[in-house]
């Protein structure tokens, strides 16, 4: 079975989410934005090995302990699609920008695209590629769990900002409408921020799907 714990990190309490296999303790996370040092803790409290670090998007909140923890661990990043390699290779600015410490570019070890599989221990994530917020996001969904990993895509009540270079608005809408809620309204999501919901409270209460603005 497929268990999870969030770890929000950072004074921005975005959303990492370790993620692991209960037969074979094997572990990821998903979206390490910092902390290395907590999150490396968690790993021991539940007595984890992590096999791999995932990433939803490139945005510097949401990778920003990732190529540290690739680096100490050695294990590999998969994601986001390559389509955000450009926001990887501006890390550094990014750091500059946002008040971040120092952040060295770096690229993955697989770029993901829609349809392939992620496997963490013996249980798998279906990838969904689901742009807007960035040209490159991915998503995780977990059908056993019946949970998705959206970074921030999707929020409960919100969506994500579009005013990033190559957001756009009216794209972000159909991967929510066309690719995320036909998952199912039972399917808790886990956000990049804040707390999570499911899908199909957010399909009738979320005012920017209710009364969508394209």
């Amino acid at each position: 079975m497929l268990k999870f714990e969030v770890i929000p990190v950072t004074p921005f309490a975005q959303n990492c989410s370790l993620i692991w296999c209960d037969e074979t303790k094997q572990a990821a996370f998903v979206d390490p934005g910092g902390e290395p040092e907590k999150l490396k803790a968690a790993l021991v409290r539940h007595g984890l090995s992590l096999q791999k670090i995932i990433l939803t998007h490139g945005h510097l909140d949401h990778v920003g302990a990732a190529d540290q923890l690739r680096r100490e661990l050695g294990v590999p990043i998969e994601g986001p699609h390559k389509e955000d390699a450009f926001w990887l290779e501006m890390l550094p600015k990014q750091a500059q920008m946002f008040g971040f410490a120092h952040t060295d570019a770096f690229m993955p070890d697989r770029w993901l695209e829609q349809g392939e599989e992620v496997k963490v221990g013996n249980e798998s994530l279906a990838v969904y590629f689901c742009p807007g917020h960035t040209p490159g996001h991915v998503i995780l969904f977990s059908g056993s769990l019946q949970a998705a990993w959206v970074g921030d895509v999707l929020f409960a009540g919100s969506i994500g900002r579009t005013d990033f270079p190559r957001g756009d608005h009216a794209t972000l809408i159909r991967s929510i409408t066309e690719t995320l809620l036909p998952l199912g309204d039972d399917v808790v999501f886990i956000p990049g921020h804040g707390p999570s919901s499911t899908f199909g409270r957010e399909r009738v209460s979320n005012p920017y799907l209710t009364q969508p603005i394209w």
